[in-house]
C-alpha cells in the first residue's frame, strides 16, 4: 500500500525502475539549466547551416568587392588615420613592421597566419558550437553574422587604404617582399578583392567573437587560454604585415558589440545563457517520459 508506483501507458501500475530513474536524472543534468527565452533556438540542421554559411559569405565577398574603391579617398583616410594615431602616441605599426620582416621565419609564418586561421579558426569554432553547444549555436551565428554584415556598411562609407599601400610612408609589403601567399590583396590577388576595404578589420571581429565564445563556453582551461591568445596574435599580426592600424582594429571590436547587441534583443540572452542543448518538441516521442508519482 504505501509503496510509490507509476501509471504507464496502459494505466496499469508498475513499481519505478531505479535505473530509469537515474538515466532521466542524469540526462537532466547533462542538460544544464533550462533559461526561457521569447526565441528559444531549434536545433541546428547540418546541410541548412552549410548553406546559409557559404551563401552568406559568398554575398559578403561579393558586395564586399562590389564596393567601389575610391583610391584618392582611400589614401587620404589613410593619412588622416595615420596622423590620428601620431597625435595619439600609438602610431607604431611601422615600427612592428620593419622589426617583424626582419625576422624572415617570423614574418613569413605571419603572412601564412593571416591568410588562413581568419577562415580555419573560424569555421572550426562554428563545428564546436554545432556539436557541443546546439542550443547556444544560433545566437553566436547571429553575433557572427550582424558583426560582418555591419562591417559592409564600413567599407561603403569609409573606404580605407591598408599601411603597405600608402605613399612615402615606407611600410613594407611582406607578402610581396618575401613572395608568400598572405594576402588578396596583394600579389597575383589583388584583382580580385578590394584593396581599399580595411576598416574596420574583421580579421579582428572574428578572431574576437572566436576568443569570447571559447572562454565562455569551454571548461579546459588550457582552450580558455587559447581563446585569449587568438585575438591577441591576430592583432600583431596584422598590424606587423601592414593590412591593418591600430584603429582598424577598433572597427572590428565596434562591430563585434553590435553583433553582440542584436543577439541580445533577438533571443533576450548571450550565447552563455542559453541552454547547451536544445529543448526536444514536447509532441516528438522521448526516449524516456517523465514519471509520474502515485499512491497505491
Amino acid at each position: 500500500m504505501g509503496e510509490a508506483t507509476v501509471k504507464t501507458l496502459d494505466s496499469r501500475t508498475a513499481t519505478p525502475s531505479p535505473m530509469m530513474e537515474d538515466e532521466v536524472a542524469a540526462e537532466s543534468v547533462h542538460s544544464g539549466p533550462v533559461r526561457r527565452t521569447p526565441r528559444s533556438p531549434r536545433r541546428p540542421r547540418i546541410w541548412f547551416e552549410i548553406l546559409l554559411i557559404a551563401v552568406s559569405y559568398w554575398t559578403y565577398s561579393l558586395i564586399r568587392n562590389a564596393v567601389p574603391e575610391q583610391r584618392t579617398e582611400a589614401l587620404r583616410n589613410a593619412d588622416w588615420i595615420w596622423e590620428a594615431e601620431k597625435t595619439l602616441g600609438i602610431a607604431v605599426e611601422q615600427s612592428v613592421n620593419h622589426a617583424m620582416n626582419s625576422v624572415t621565419w617570423l614574418i613569413v609564418s605571419m603572412n601564412y597566419y593571416y591568410a588562413t586561421l581568419h577562415f580555419v579558426v573560424t569555421i572550426g569554432v562554428l563545428v564546436w558550437l554545432y556539436r557541443g553547444h546546439p542550443g547556444r549555436y544560433a545566437a553566436a551565428r547571429l553575433i557572427l553574422f550582424s558583426t560582418t554584415g555591419v562591417a559592409l556598411v564600413g567599407y561603403y562609407l569609409y573606404p580605407l587604404a591598408p599601411p603597405r599601400l600608402m605613399n612615402g610612408r615606407h611600410f613594407i609589403d611582406t607578402v610581396l617582399v618575401h613572395e608568400t601567399w598572405g594576402s588578396m590583396a596583394s600579389g597575383n590577388f589583388k584583382n580580385m578583392s578590394n584593396q581599399y576595404a580595411a576598416m574596420p578589420s574583421m580579421h579582428i571581429g572574428w578572431s574576437l567573437w572566436c576568443g569570447l565564445i571559447i572562454c565562455a563556453l569551454a571548461t579546459a582551461p588550457w582552450a580558455r587560454i587559447l581563446g585569449v591568445l587568438y585575438p591577441t596574435l591576430t592583432l600583431v599580426v596584422i598590424v606587423a604585415t601592414a593590412n591593418h592600424f591600430w584603429l582598424d582594429a577598433v572597427g572590428g571590436m565596434l562591430c563585434l558589440t553590435f553583433g553582440l547587441g542584436v543577439s541580445y534583443v533577438w533571443f533576450r540572452a548571450l550565447p552563455h545563457q542559453m541552454p547547451r542543448l536544445v529543448l526536444e518538441d514536447p509532441n516528438r516521442p522521448q526516449r524516456f517520459r517523465r514519471l509520474l508519482p502515485t499512491r497505491a
